[in-house]
This record gives structure tokens, C-alpha cells and sequence, in this order.
């Protein structure tokens, strides 16, 4: 079974699906992929090979992220300006406290503690 993201033209995933090892050429699995996905959808070339293990292109893609062809990655969705992005994902401006009751506060740029 192999996945492939559907990327709209600014590269935004819209669709995910899979495809089963029967109609691909698993020593060109990418290709053959998107040569299949391409007729299915009636001539649609814009599609990514994603990987459910996160073995390629750093995550495995879902709706709403970004493919970034310069580092042949997807990138999940912006969580808050102030977040800086390292490879696929985003980090905070601080590291999270110890503990599960904590939420980022963009107003302050800082993380607030929810009370229980």
C-alpha cells in the first residue's frame, strides 16, 4: 500500500490516498503512483508520495499541509506566528513545562497553565 497527497497549485494538500501494491510498479513506486492517480483523476499531475511510517518527505501528509519542494518535505499547518519551523514541523518560541495542563498563549508569547 502506498500513499500520495493531491497538492493544490500553491502546494496545499487537499487530498490523501492510498493506492494498493497491485496497480503500482514497486521498483519505481512513486512513478507508477502518480502515473495511475494522474488517469484516475482525469489528468491531475500535481500529486507527492507520502509515507504512513514517515520514512519520506518528513511526515506523513495530511489535509491542510504544505509541500515545500525546495526541502522535499511536507510541513504540518503553522500552529502560531511566533512558531519557527524546523523540518516538518514547528516549534515555540519556549519549551513546554513539564506537565500535560499547559496552553500557548500568542497575546503574552508565553505558555499559561490551565487549571484542572
Amino acid at each position: 500500500m502506498a500513499h500520495f497527497a493531491k497538492l493544490d497549485k500553491n502546494n496545499i494538500v487537499v487530498e490523501v490516498h492510498k493506492i494498493a501494491n497491485e496497480v503500482l510498479d514497486l521498483q519505481n513506486e512513486e512513478e507508477s503512483g502518480i502515473a495511475f492517480l494522474t488517469s484516475w483523476s482525469n489528468g491531475y499531475t500535481n500529486w507527492k508520495q507520502t509515507s504512513y511510517n514517515n520514512s519520506i518527505r518528513g511526515t506523513y501528509a495530511g489535509i491542510g499541509y504544505t509541500y515545500n519542494p525546495d526541502e522535499d518535505i511536507f510541513v504540518t499547518p503553522q500552529p502560531y506566528p511566533s512558531w519557527s519551523r524546523s523540518g516538518s514541523f514547528w516549534n515555540p518560541p519556549s519549551p513546554k513545562p513539564e506537565g500535560l495542563n499547559w496552553s500557548w498563549d500568542e497575546k503574552t508569547l508565553s505558555w499559561i497553565e490551565i487549571e484542572a
